[in-house]
């Protein structure tokens, strides 16, 4: 029987932004391990900021299991932190009470800088700024990229495939040393497992570059470069198959009364990021429109295009935002939207929803 490396991952309990966790323990299994299989496995949580000394355990619980090509035997075990009883989720466990509904797609635009040494790659060395925004998004060339964050964001991306990740691509962003990954998921929960799970394989790969990932929302200030948001992209079965602008249009609206709440799960720091400046709404407005990407919610082209049958991009969550809480709001905003009423139709162009 093999002997397979299982590192256990999981968010610790630092506040406003959680961080990530792994230690690795070794089993034997006849194949690739199932889920079911993976057993619950304890940790010291007065040292993750989740437990005091008196009484420090804290268990964790496998909720998705991924194949880690970087290891001979290596499986990635992405958990949920509980308390003792091994019954009840833990107060940081933002996972196990957020709503879950396996018909919410989700696809999160994840930007992020690259630092070493203290500021963001490429920029010059003791401080100072290099030349302005410009040529940067989707950049080609030294000048515009340097030499080694390409390799860092390609091998990231053969090893989240590798793992069965929904990594969906890559480009340069609008601020030197500034990049962007796509993650898709069916389910909120499943596209949050996978965006975690992408993040610590990008995280853990910077390691041997001596690079680290910075996910704050704007870390160079009040300055004139682009801060991080972490765009999400969502549908349901309404939206996908509706083909109705006023269907559209009322799900928007129903995000407008409740901006506080969104504003409150969608990461630390946001204010400094939403300006009304560098293609962001101001934080305290609400706006939606066709192709604006300076609005809250955007409607895709590709949405109009296809007969309003596709998606929405809210492009207020940030960069170091918690893909479970923002799921969760998102489909509890969704479901108080006064759409008309509509049933589902097979019809000779498969299904489709139409006026009851």
């Amino acid at each position: 029987m093999p002997k397979v490396k299982l590192e256990y991952i999981w968010l610790d309990g630092y506040e406003p932004v959680p961080n990530l966790r792994g230690k690795t323990q070794i089993k034997e299994f006849d194949s690739f391990p199932k889920l079911e299989q993976l057993p619950m496995w304890g940790f010291d949580g007065s040292s993750t900021r989740q437990a005091e000394g008196r009484t420090s355990d804290c268990m964790l619980k496998p909720v998705a299991v991924f194949p880690d090509t970087t290891k001979k035997n290596g499986v990635l075990v992405m958990c949920e932190v509980m308390m003792p009883d091994c019954k009840t989720p833990h107060p940081s466990n933002s996972r196990a009470t957020i709503l879950d509904d396996p018909d919410a797609w989700f696809g999160y635009e994840q930007e992020y800088f690259l630092y070493k040494d203290g500021a963001p790659l490429g920029f010059p060395p003791g401080g100072g700024f290099p030349p302005p925004q410009g040529e940067y998004y989707t950049g080609v060339g030294y000048k515009n990229v340097g030499c080694i964050a390409r390799e860092i964001v390609d091998t990231h991306l053969d090893l989240c495939l590798d793992a069965g990740i929904n990594h969906e691509g890559i480009n340069s962003e609008v601020a030197k040393g500034q990049w962007e990954f796509q993650i898709f998921g069916k389910g909120s929960r499943s596209a949050a497992d996978q965006m975690w799970m992408a993040r610590y394989l990008l995280m853990r790969l910077c390691e041997k570059y001596g690079v680290d990932v910075n996910w704050h929302c704007k870390p160079l200030g009040n300055t004139d470069w682009n801060g991080s948001g972490m765009h999400a992209n969502f549908s349901n079965s309404l939206l996908r198959e509706c083909g109705s602008k006023g269907v559209y249009e009322q799900v928007c609206k129903a995000f407008a009364p409740v901006i506080k709440e969104h504003i409150a799960v969608y990461g630390a720091d946001n204010h400094l990021r939403l300006t009304g400046k560098h293609e962001t709404q101001s934080i305290d407005k609400f706006s939606f429109g066709i192709s604006d990407r300076g609005a809250s919610i955007r409607i895709p082209i590709a949405t109009v295009e296809n007969d309003w049958k596709g998606w929405l991009e809210d492009r207020r969550p940030n960069s170091a935002a918690d893909p479970y809480k923002v799921a969760a709001r998102i489909i509890e905003t969704v479901k108080t939207a006064e759409v008309p009423e509509l049933e589902p139709v097979n019809g000779r162009n498969g299904k489709h929803f139409a006026m009851k």
